[in-house]
């Protein structure tokens, strides 16, 4: 439980150099401290926009350069975690502000450096009950950007302000066989906030490329996704753009083979985790409505903590017995 992620699939490649190293952060996003998954995702980004992949990995050497200039601890910085939030913060104010203005460019950078401090106290904070920072970080900054951006005529200097009240689905609730398959692809390229399903299926591939149990896992997380959707009656088009199931691909991954051990116990419990994000997503989105309604991966967040609290009393997913638990407090 106390592990970083990444330990179980990440491999420690034996990278040529810190640039290598640097595409860990893309790939912790994922879980995976592995170079070449790193590759292959800031790739998969470029192909729908080369802009963007080059704001995954920019965003990913500020962070890890801002950590090592502060000193954090040396097994983060080489895992890639540093470099993890700032790179998805810096991919947000690229999608959401326009990936060609300098000044999206400069609050990214900025961001970034910020992104580091906010790990930080994160990790601190969480440490106390032995959780994971995952991206909440990112979550927290990403909401900051987005709500503020509109008061700042030099970011954001078209459009009114974000608010977008909820208001009741309506329209088709079963997808066609096309859209299905866009849906299944997409749930895992809007993890990066993006809809080209092509990316989604080059970012399977990335995580093929380090796991193959991660790629299985990920992929029965997207399908859980599209199921819970629709069995909850979700309109056919957000099912297909992929925005209600992205946080159970990362909640299936979380829950079965990095925080928790890869049994089939823990899958089905990765899959109800998965199910829950899932119809989570649109209570978050309909809290942050005000603001825009972009859930990013709160839902993620929010599930994967709690399910691993809830996991300490169920030795089943543990693997610790009633034993060593109270030999443990006796110490």
């Amino acid at each position: 439980m106390r592990r970083p992620c990444g330990v179980r699939w990440g491999r420690r490649v034996r990278d040529a150099g810190s640039g290598w190293r640097l595409l860990r952060g893309p790939a912790q996003v994922m879980f995976l401290a592995d170079a070449r998954t790193g590759a292959v995702f800031c790739l998969a980004l470029a192909t729908a926009d080369w802009r963007y992949g080059g704001y995954a990995l920019g965003g990913a050497a500020l962070g890890t350069g801002t950590a090592r200039l502060l000193h954090v601890s040396r097994d983060r910085v080489e895992q890639g975690l540093e470099g993890c939030n700032s790179s998805l913060l810096a991919l947000c104010c690229a999608v959401f502000l326009g990936a060609g203005r300098v000044s999206t460019a400069l609050l990214a950078a900025v961001g970034c450096v910020v992104a580091t401090i906010a790990t930080a106290a994160v990790v601190r904070l969480l440490r106390l009950w032995g959780l994971p920072p995952l991206t909440l970080p990112y979550c927290l900054l990403a909401g900051v950007v987005t709500v503020a951006a509109p008061a700042f005529r030099r970011i954001r200097p078209h459009g009114g302000g974000p608010a977008a009240l909820p208001r009741a689905t309506s329209g088709p609730t079963a997808p066609d066989p096309g859209e299905v398959g866009r849906a299944f692809f997409r749930n895992v390229s809007q993890v990066f906030l993006l809809d080209e399903w092509y990316v989604g299926a080059l970012l399977l591939l990335g995580l093929l490329l380090a796991s193959r149990v991660a790629a299985l896992v990920a992929c029965a997380g997207s399908a859980t996704g599209i199921l819970t959707a629709w069995a909850l009656g979700a309109p056919a088009d957000r099912i297909a753009d992929g925005t209600l199931g992205c946080n159970a691909v990362l909640v299936a991954l979380a829950l079965c083979g990095v925080f928790l051990a890869a049994t089939p116990a823990t899958l089905l419990y990765a899959l109800l985790g998965a199910a829950t994000a899932t119809a989570v997503t649109p209570a978050v989105a309909h809290l942050l409505a005000p603001s825009g309604g972009h859930a990013f991966t709160w839902p993620f967040v929010l599930t994967t903590l709690g399910f691993l609290i809830a996991a300490r009393s169920f030795p089943r997913l543990t693997g610790r017995t009633r034993a060593a638990d109270a030999l443990a407090r006796a110490a």
